[in-house]
């Protein structure tokens, strides 16, 4: 369904495709993909609200863009997504500065870290790559639906094959902590998410999509250690591994969000620009069965509401 794939980037999804008049919400905007995907889509005429939590990181990547992009139409809110009363006020401001929305690119996140815990007590990666998002996206959704149609995209990873989201102890209190099953069950819980938004807000003109970007070296990996990179490697050499550049981990992103091939679709998983196939024990790619399931997403988001302490009716 797409001409595009692996070795694709943003600037190559995003040509030819006017983005003028429409405005897009970036998370994790001060670093690596989330600047670049910045970057392209104002370079298509978008307004782009940069969205991080650190001020002085935020500037910076907005003078990079405005580089690149001297006509670009630029704003930038502060929140951290590991502090939930950071995200209700950041919500707000950008609610201020943006009462329509047409593209949210939830783009932040966390990775194999060691555990910790978000202001709230939740487990960081969790907490952070979930419910962060899960409480921003609803809190924003009314400038969504201002702006329908409208496409949410949530970043997810192959990761998510480490493991599927557990319902009874998402934040690791009875069970011992694994740092990589942590990251798997988040970003099983971003496919998810993006499958519960969609069957809640098609009917009204926003649709969700979940993203892998494909292997990048960018800040997400400063807690990485030579042990890691061998779990990952699955036998290979380090120069063997499929990496992709910033430009190629940014293709996808800016295709869920601009694709006109995703028009009247949603709830899907995608990677090299295209809807990912079924995963299977062989394939490097793919996504597995539990990410798209439509009971999990259910119960994930009875969850999600109740960790935050909000609930998020649509249809009023």
């Amino acid at each position: 369904m797409s001409e595009f794939g692996f070795q694709s980037t943003a600037e190559d999804v995003a040509e030819g495709i006017d983005l003028s008049g429409r405005r897009a919400v970036i998370t994790g905007a001060s670093s690596g993909l989330g600047v670049e995907t910045a970057r392209v889509l104002a370079s298509r005429g978008a307004a782009v609200l940069m969205v991080a939590r650190d001020a002085a990181k935020l500037e910076a990547a907005v003078a990079e863009v405005r580089e690149s992009v001297p006509a670009a139409t630029l704003d930038t809110a502060l929140l951290d997504l590991a502090d939930l009363d950071s995200v209700r006020a950041g919500a707000a401001d950008i609610l201020q500065k943006a009462p329509v929305i047409n593209l949210l690119v939830n783009n932040a996140g966390v990775m194999a870290c060691p555990l910790s815990r978000t202001a709230q007590g939740f487990e960081m990666q969790f907490g952070t790559n979930h419910l962060g998002h899960f409480l921003l996206t609803g809190l924003l959704a009314p400038a969504l639906l201002a702006g329908a149609p409208a496409r949410v995209v949530n970043l997810s990873s192959a990761g998510h094959r480490f493991a599927p989201v557990d319902m009874d102890d998402p934040n690791y209190q009875q069970r011992e902590y694994d740092k990589w099953q942590s990251y798997g069950q988040s970003k099983t819980a971003n496919a998810l998410f993006s499958v519960g938004l969609d069957q809640r807000l098609r009917e009204h003109g926003v649709r969700a999509f979940a993203v892998h970007p494909g292997m990048i070296m960018t800040e997400l990996g400063r807690h990485m250690e030579a042990s890691d990179f061998e779990l990952i490697a699955r036998g290979r050499k380090p120069e063997e591994l499929p990496f992709k550049s910033v430009a190629q981990g940014s293709a996808t992103s800016v295709w869920a969000a601009t694709s006109p091939d995703l028009d009247g679709k949603g709830g899907l998983y995608l990677e090299d620009c295209h809807v990912a196939e079924p995963a299977t024990a062989e394939a490097e790619g793919g996504v597995e069965a539990y990410a798209l399931d439509p009971g999990e997403a259910d119960k994930l988001w009875q969850l999600s509401e109740a960790l935050v302490g909000q609930r998020f009716n649509f249809k009023e």
